[in-house]
């Protein structure tokens, strides 16, 4: 199909636009819409979590078997279009004492 039709009469404005609104997700057009995004699925989105929990699995069996220092717990897999939130700190005892007013 040439896109110069549509210049030329032979191709409608509405047939037009059907053909991109239905473009494959690994088209050019879509990968530059959307960039690396446009590549996830709900399927690989799904396979990515299941990699983490299963890293999160394997590390807390080294942890309740392993009498010496504790590993870091595993990074998750990047998805793209999802950003990283920031690592959670422990609280201080001081704020611990704070939050149940001075226990």
């Amino acid at each position: 199909m040439d896109l110069l039709d549509h210049y030329r009469g032979t191709l409608s404005a509405r047939r037009l636009r059907v053909l991109v609104q239905h473009l494959p997700a690994d088209s050019n057009l879509v990968r530059a819409l959307h960039g690396e995004q446009a590549g996830w699925g709900l399927t690989d989105h799904l396979l990515a979590t299941v990699v983490d929990q299963l890293a999160v699995a394997n590390w807390l069996f080294v942890c309740a078997n392993n009498d010496g220092d504790r590993p870091d717990p595993p990074t998750p897999l990047p998805r793209p279009g999802i950003e990283e939130p920031e690592p959670e700190r422990g609280s201080t005892p001081e704020e611990i004492a704070a939050f149940f007013g001075g226990l």
